[in-house]
């Protein structure tokens, strides 16, 4: 029954659309940014790279479709200490050859990524070195999620703790300036990141606890946080990474 305020309207006057998640999963593995891709075992753009994702089901939510499609393509599992967030919606109109379909990104840092499998529409999953995705190789609209996603981790990396997001929950100074490095593409001063990373009230030592051999060096960890429930905070001291000339 329609409300008397409510004016009556046929649906089949809009255009249909569809709507998907596309989960874009970075790790850190030989010293390179790595992110999850899949490779298409239906049209369109069969056999082509892709991220992890698809349609949305008429009784799930975007976050349980971003898991599901996730598990379905690669196998993983979204853990608890894994920082999942919306990255952002996509929506040109010819994005899709099959019919209007926006997606909802969803980004993932993950600090250890099993090995991947391929399933549902995935033909073979694999973590791939973000050096190695060529231009122009990914399906759809999906290198523009990926460069999205980089500067969202890169910027997010100067006013959060986000870089943690890499480690496991408790790490050395080296190993966290490392992390800056990897993303950023810059070497950073060791001294200086070592005095602002001392100084900063998110982190605290781990007492007693020690890795390396030698003069192994004292573990860390985010405040708060624990060796299962990863936090992200804002940092007390933002860092700046330097930016190429225009």
């Amino acid at each position: 029954m329609t409300d008397a305020s409510t004016p009556e309207y046929d649906p089949g006057d809009f255009p249909p659309f569809a709507v998907t998640v596309d989960v874009v999963v970075f790790t850190i593995r030989s010293g390179a940014l790595h992110v999850a891709l899949v490779r298409r075992g239906d049209e369109p753009f069969l056999a082509k790279w892709a991220l992890p994702g698809g349609f949305v089901r008429p009784d799930e939510d975007l976050g349980q479709a971003a898991t599901r499609e996730l598990e379905e393509e690669t196998g993983l599992r979204r853990r608890d200490d894994w920082h999942l967030e919306q990255l952002g919606s996509y929506g040109t109109p010819d994005r899709d050859p099959r019919m209007r379909v926006v997606t909802v990104a969803y980004m993932a840092v993950c600090a250890d990524v099993p090995e991947l499998r391929g399933g549902g529409d995935a033909a073979h999953a694999e973590l791939r070195s973000l050096g190695d995705v060529e231009p122009g190789t990914l399906a759809f609209d999906h290198e523009r999620i990926v460069r999205d996603a980089v500067e969202r981790v890169g910027s997010k990396l100067e006013y959060t703790t986000l870089a943690t997001g890499f480690l496991e929950p408790v790490f050395t100074i080296s190993e966290l300036r490392r992390v800056y490095e990897i993303v950023w593409g810059d070497r950073l001063d060791k001294g200086n990141f070592q005095r602002r990373f001392r100084d900063s009230a998110c982190f605290e030592p781990c007492l007693d606890e020690r890795r390396g051999r030698g003069r192994p060096a004292s573990l860390w960890s985010v405040r708060g946080g624990n060796r299962r429930r990863r936090l992200v905070v804002l940092l007390d001291r933002p860092l700046a990474r330097r930016r190429p000339d225009p």
